[in-house]
């Protein structure tokens, strides 16, 4: 079940601010400015299917992102627990970095944990199959996928070179929870 919880960026282990229902999480993200919405994720896919079987399957949804966002590119990011350099991968998103573009995430399958930093605040966002989260351009954010990574998600780009990230070398990230797939987060 998607949900948010806001921490004061001083305290990692004080929760501020709790919820699970998609309008609520909305509610909270628009207030810094970050998108969220409850698409439909129900697509006929085949396990290990390819980006662009992803990316036929929901080439609907896609066209009017980027008709509405300006674009330019789209690919799709699936790792499961047998990747191997899923811990590689999972140690680069988490440090904190920002993007000079927004970061848009349609999650068509699994689960993942974006922790947005803004203003002296900790917004910690589960997102799951059907989850879309547009993380503005500049804020500062680190992604977890837990050690048994298990997603898929459709991202868009207005540079067609895709993610680059901006790594901002702070180690705000290490002081907030991980991200354990299938375990119960703390609370």
């Amino acid at each position: 079940m998607s949900r948010i919880r806001i921490f004061d960026a001083a305290e990692p282990t004080r929760v501020v601010v709790e919820r699970a229902t998609h309008a609520d999480i909305a509610t909270e993200l628009a207030r810094i400015g970050v998108r969220f919405e409850q698409w439909q994720a129900n697509a006929p896919l085949a396990p290990g299917a390819s980006q662009d079987e992803v990316i036929a399957a929901y080439r609907g949804d896609i066209d009017r992102l980027m008709a509405d966002g300006g674009y330019r590119a789209v690919d799709v990011i699936s790792l499961d627990a047998g990747h191997p350099q899923k811990d590689a991968l999972r140690q680069k998103f988490l440090s904190e970095h920002s993007h000079s573009e927004d970061e848009i995430r349609f999650f068509v399958a699994g689960s993942g944990l974006f922790t947005l930093h803004v203003d002296g605040r900790v917004y910690e966002v589960l997102c799951e199959a059907g989850d879309l989260i547009s993380v503005p351009a500049g804020t500062t954010h680190w992604f977890d996928m837990g050690p048994q990574p298990h997603f898929i998600a459709i991202r868009l780009f207005t540079n067609p070179g895709g993610w680059v990230a901006n790594f901002t070398g702070s180690e705000i990230a290490a002081g907030f929870p991980r991200y354990e797939r299938g375990q119960a987060l703390p609370s």
